[in-house]
């Protein structure tokens, strides 16, 4: 498993400026330098070497080629519901019903702003047109120069760009600076990045209506030529959509049923031939389609079970280590980075998008166990051996390595370093599977494993997380404990008999997922003699052994004899009194047992 988030693109070397690239194409999924402090809920590019990147829940960063990280914070009374982006434009919507925006000074007359300064991506502006009218905004999509908003729940208006007719007004002009009303009873609106066109969906009647650039059939009315005025779109149903969207020669769409449709220009629709209509791509007929990201000419589409599928990609940009099929005609599918990605919930926990010339791939794995203790491995201040050899010698823990690999140290020292010694880098792979999952090379991976005479790939019962929750069962190889005090001798007194009970755990596990243990050991000069700590909480034993057991589990379990009201009241403040990662979910934990028992 990579790490707990990452943040990987490809495409072109103008976004090398987040990556250790330089000077160089992204042909395959590069990881970023992005941090993830914060879970990641979108990211949004534009046209040119730029994206945005929304955090939860008003937060936002702007990254641009040769620049400075920006960072934004809308109000804090105002909460983020989407964000969109066309040309060198991004429309924020809030749950208010309010609209803002951040642009480059060359694209403003894409905004509805009447006071716009010659600023570049320096500030987010509120729209306030729309608050003017006293018009609520529920959703709003843009496509290259052109700005869509769905108002009172089913009021559309459309500004901007009106070129090739895609604002939907039924003519084919310049260009609308002020939003201007389009028709109601519209349920969804969609656009994309590149495409100059748009797609709405109604109510009464159920349709699906297209308008704006049509060379190439891409509108799927089933004809060709410009649409300056809504058409509709008759195979398909409105309510029966997912998402649609298009890139400069081509359509694609996802029913809620999971089936994927395409039309427009043959190298692009994923079908190899020129269609005017909606026609279900047959490599993705026995799949359920969940995501789609669409660029000027590639389309990538994450299927239910993680698999992840694309085409019409230029040379040197292709996310994939398979070959090109036919000019990249048809969707072929593209190796996620990581080896247990396909065991994640793709409707959480991966994320696609696509700019005009990089796509990106984000992977939440929500799993702060990983998390701690690639921290605990990178830091290695608290580790009780070492492998390797001279040169190349790494500090590791005794008990997780061995548990992993069900070998002993000296085996392991032995089967690597003895006459084929493997290189530090090598080395330092393989430790990263032990301690996150991570795999940086699989090839390598594989050597070591035939090396140490282990099954190759690792089953997905020997994940990290299932080996640790394997763990706390193993009470012979548990090396510390912590000692409840059960009345009321003085806590001075040495003599513990009959007066501690003993929670037994091991060491590394509470140095990976406590602050307060490390600063505890680190501030002990013989830290590696330590074998117990005296615990002064006063929390009850029940409270301590459910904490223990979530630092291997990721769980708050109890038992039918214990109080459900003592146990929250006494680890409410858990997290921050035992310093855990501020990602945990242990408050989320904490609050299935309150619903359980009703105790809010």
């Amino acid at each position: 498993m990579s790490k707990s988030s990452s943040v990987y693109l490809c495409g072109s070397e103008d976004f090398s400026f987040v990556t250790q690239v330089e000077n160089s194409n992204l042909p395959k999924w590069t990881e970023s330098s992005i941090k993830k402090t914060q879970t990641i809920k979108k990211i949004v590019s534009g046209i040119g070497p730029h994206f945005l990147v929304w955090k939860k829940p008003n937060k936002l960063e702007f990254y641009q080629e040769d620049k400075e990280k920006r960072k934004y914070q809308l109000p804090k009374n105002e909460t983020i519901k989407d964000i969109v982006s066309g040309c060198r434009t991004y429309l924020i919507v809030t749950e208010s019903g309010k609209v803002w925006s951040l642009a480059d000074k060359n694209s403003l007359n894409e905004v509805p702003l009447l006071d716009a300064d010659q600023s570049t991506f320096e500030k987010i502006r509120p729209v306030t047109f729309f608050e003017e009218k006293k018009l609520f905004v529920n959703s709003v999509a843009m496509s290259s120069g052109s700005g869509y908003y769905l108002c009172n729940g089913d009021q559309f208006y459309a500004s901007g760009s009106n070129a090739r007719g895609r604002l939907g007004i039924g003519k084919s002009s310049g260009l609308e600076n002020m939003p201007i009303f389009v028709q109601d009873k519209v349920t969804k609106i969609f656009a994309g990045i590149y495409t100059l066109n748009l797609f709405f969906t109604t109510s009464k009647p159920d349709l699906l209506y297209a308008c704006g650039l049509n060379f190439y059939g891409e509108l799927g009315v089933g004809s060709s030529g410009n649409q300056s005025k809504p058409t509709v779109v008759k195979n398909i149903k409105g309510s029966e959509i997912l998402t649609v969207s298009s890139g400069y020669f081509h359509s694609i769409l996802i029913t809620k049923k999971g089936q994927t449709f395409s039309c427009g220009h043959r190298r692009f629709n994923g079908n190899g031939g020129q269609k005017t209509i909606f026609t279900l791509i047959p490599q993705l007929k026995e799949k359920k389609s969940v995501q789609l990201a669409i660029g000027r000419r590639r389309t990538l589409v994450l299927t239910d079970q993680n698999e992840l599928y694309g085409w019409g990609f230029d040379k040197n940009q292709y996310p994939t280590d398979v070959s090109n099929n036919q000019n990249n005609q048809y969707p072929s599918k593209i190796s996620l980075p990581g080896f247990y990605t396909k065991y994640l919930d793709s409707k959480d926990q991966i994320q696609i998008a696509s700019g005009s010339k990089v796509s990106f791939l984000y992977l939440d794995f929500k799993n702060t166990l990983s998390e701690d203790l690639r921290i605990l491995f990178e830091t290695q201040n608290f580790c009780d051996c070492e492998i390797g050899t001279f040169g190349n010698q790494f500090p590791v823990n005794k008990v997780l390595i061995e548990f992993r690999t069900k070998l002993t140290i000296d085996q392991i020292q032995n089967k690597l370093f003895g006459e084929k010694s493997i290189n530090k880098e090598q080395t330092l792979n393989f430790l990263k599977w032990i301690y996150s999952d991570e795999i940086s090379d699989l090839e390598k991976l594989e050597q070591t494993f035939n090396l140490l005479e282990l099954t190759f790939p690792p089953s997905v019962d020997n994940t990290l997380e299932k080996d640790i929750a394997q763990l706390y069962q193993d009470d012979d190889s548990k090396d510390f404990k912590i000692l409840v005090k059960i009345d009321d001798k003085k806590e001075n007194d040495k003599n513990k008999e009959g007066k501690y009970e003993e929670i037994p755990v091991h060491k590394f596990i509470l140095l990976a997922r406590s602050g307060l243990f490390r600063a505890m050991f680190d501030n002990v000069k013989e830290k590696d003699n330590i074998n117990e700590v005296q615990d002064y909480t006063n929390k009850s034993i029940e409270s301590l052994k459910i904490l223990i057991k979530y630092f291997y589990t990721n769980s708050i379990e109890m038992t039918a004899d214990q109080d459900p009201e003592l146990i929250v009241d006494e680890l409410s403040d858990a997290v921050e009194y035992y310093q855990l990662n501020a990602q945990c979910n242990f408050e989320s934990e904490l609050n299935k047992i309150k619903k359980q028992f009703d105790l809010n």
